[in-house]
């Protein structure tokens, strides 16, 4: 028995999620290798789509996808049946079984097998991976013209045809959802077939959960107590036509009334004979007449009314020839292609468009985290080295009486102050060749000279930097405080120090040395509202001979004894010197962007 399959030689992929997202594409994804992993914006509706299922059947409203696994080699569709006991295989369900495995056609999804050991009864169907036609339709991406809607009508006619003509006889189960659309846009019927494996279907005991699928079954076999597994050729046209509603209109079966009915009361106007009979309704400009036609015969009230295949098949014989003229598969498929693979470029650039613009948000905001450079060496994959820098003016500042203020506020006043600050701090040293290293409560870090490298500049630009700072303090208010004002310390020392990334996770750039320890002492031990130079700062400035320095008496600096240090008062008016090149060059880019 080629067709039988044990349960435990189908492979089925860890990963539900990975599985899953396969059977989420689109038709426009078959264009692209990534969009084959499930890259696609849109998703498709569960509830009633071939490849998901109740967890259980006591479950109301949870779905999950039919399993997708690999039976020797071949990627195959897996839909579990639940039923209690194991089938027996009577001389019925053995022919049911020949019938299927001898069903090949173009456009009917393959049957690979069946595994019929309770509790894992389940059947083995090709796997389609670009979903149902009704997920096709509910994709708003896709501008499906006619050309395109004929091609699927036309796969799902010639699908039903041959189950028809042949020893299948009828379908049953016909409804958009079992239409699959495989990987070269050929839709493919499924779940016809072995009603020895079926549920009994009944619209008097469904419950509500699973009345959409008897939206599609023709009104004589709702009104029947049990609607035959197999059911009717006239049945299916029945469902053909509705299917012809969803195609034209891209919606789902009677809209209009989904809307303002319930899925059991269209179900019931539909039963009672109303006349005319309750059908949806579709404009007749919606579609060509022909296909208005078609579409209004399929449905009609009695089954003898109805066209059987032979009549569809010359029918959309004729309405092919309108809309394309003399019929040419090849021509056809090439434009098929061609009106898809623009859509996919289409949407191939918004997608590109919209990635470029977060990759510039995401770019910007490293750039605010780590140094341009520094920055750079990482996107690219490089690690970075530690970096030795001979000559930096590192500068630290803190608040005055800040920890006496936070005893007398609240949290949240504490970091809209320090928020205000900092925002302040931050749009003033922009206007400097400066690089601003961190903020540790009421600290400031601010160092220049790395990482690029500026020459002598370094102690200037941090030197003008803290005065603008320091007058800019004197006119801060504090929002939960306007009584108080900024009492700024800050501490200046320039000297030698090594730069280097550290940590892998949420990393940082970091400066080491002695020069950062002695910084930090100038401004410990400087005074409210003063700028605190070291002595090697204070010989950077002289050099540039427009800074004015007094020095101060001798005073203990932890670790370094006796030290002679100075207070920066102010620069020269009469000999200002102008911003460094770097500040210049961006300013220059800035008003270009600005432009």
């Amino acid at each position: 028995m080629s067709w039988r399959v044990r349960w435990e030689e189908i492979t089925f992929t860890k990963d539900m999620r990975s599985s899953c997202m396969m059977n989420r594409l689109s038709i426009s994804s078959a264009m692209s290798a990534k969009m084959e992993h499930g890259w696609v914006c849109w998703t498709p509706t569960f509830s009633d789509n071939p490849y998901s299922e109740l967890l259980s059947p006591e479950t109301e409203n949870v779905y999950r996808f039919v399993l997708t696994g690999t039976y020797k080699g071949n990627t195959v569709a897996v839909k579990r049946v639940y039923k209690q006991k194991k089938i027996e295989l009577t001389r019925a369900v053995l022919f049911e079984l020949k019938k299927i495995r001898e069903a090949q056609h173009e456009n009917i999804a393959n049957f690979i097998g069946a595994c019929i050991d309770a509790p894992n009864v389940a059947i083995l169907t090709e796997y389609c991976p670009k979903g149902s036609l009704q997920d096709v339709l509910k994709n708003d991406s896709l501008d499906l013209d006619w050309m395109f809607r004929y091609s699927l009508i036309n796969d799902i006619v010639k699908g039903l045809n041959y189950i028809h003509s042949g020893e299948m006889g009828t379908h049953g189960r016909l409804r958009s959802s079992n239409c699959l659309v495989d990987s070269h846009f050929v839709v493919k019927l499924t779940d016809f077939g072995l009603p020895s494996f079926r549920h009994i279907e009944s619209l008097d005991c469904a419950e509500d959960k699973d009345l959409k699928k008897f939206l599609w079954k023709a009104p004589e076999l709702l009104r029947l107590p049990v609607c035959p597994p197999e059911g009717t050729p006239k049945g299916d046209v029945y469902s053909f036509g509705i299917i012809l509603q969803e195609i034209i209109l891209r919606e789902e079966p009677f809209f209009p009334f989904r809307g303002s009915l319930s899925v059991a009361e269209i179900l019931t106007r539909v039963r009672i004979r109303e006349c005319p009979p309750f059908r949806p309704v579709v404009p007749k400009d919606t579609c060509a007449t022909g296909v208005m036609s078609l579409m209004q015969s399929c449905w009609a009230e009695d089954p003898e009314d109805r066209p059987d295949l032979g009549q569809i098949k010359a029918e959309m014989r004729i309405l092919n020839r309108g809309q394309n003229g003399e019929v040419n598969i090849m021509d056809n498929l090439l434009s098929r292609m061609e009106q898809y693979a623009n859509n996919l470029e289409s949407l191939v650039e918004q997608r590109t468009a919209a990635f470029m613009e977060e990759k510039k948000k995401s770019e910007e905001l490293l750039y605010q985290v780590l140094p341009k450079s520094v920055a750079e060496q990482l996107k690219r994959g490089k690690s970075v080295e530690p970096e030795y820098f001979d000559n930096v003016t590192v500068f630290f500042s803190d608040v005055v009486g800040f920890t006496n203020m936070c005893s007398l506020s609240t949290p949240i006043q504490v970091v809209d102050f320090l928020n205000d600050l900092y925002t302040c701090f931050d749009a003033i040293i922009n206007d400097f060749d400066v690089y601003k290293v961190e903020t540790i409560g009421d600290a400031y870090m601010v160092v220049s000279g790395l990482p690029d490298r500026n020459g002598m500049l370094h102690a200037k630009e941090i030197a003008r930097m803290s005065l603008t700072l320091l007058k800019a303090v004197t006119s801060f208010k504090i929002r939960h405080r306007p009584e108080d004002t900024v009492k700024l310390r800050i501490g200046i020392h320039s000297g030698p120090c090594c730069a280097g990334v550290v940590g892998q996770k949420m990393p940082r750039y970091c400066l080491f040395g002695d020069t950062i320890n002695t910084a930090s002492r100038m401004e410990s031990t400087g005074e409210p509202l003063k700028i605190h130079v070291s002595p090697s700062t204070k010989i950077a400035l002289d050099y540039f001979g427009n800074f004015v320095l007094i020095p101060r008496e001798e005073i203990e600096v932890k670790g370094k004894g006796k030290m002679q240090t100075y207070w920066l008062l102010s620069e020269s008016g009469s000999t200002k010197v102008p911003a460094s090149p770097v500040v210049q060059t961006r300013d220059k880019k800035d008003g270009k962007k600005r432009r």
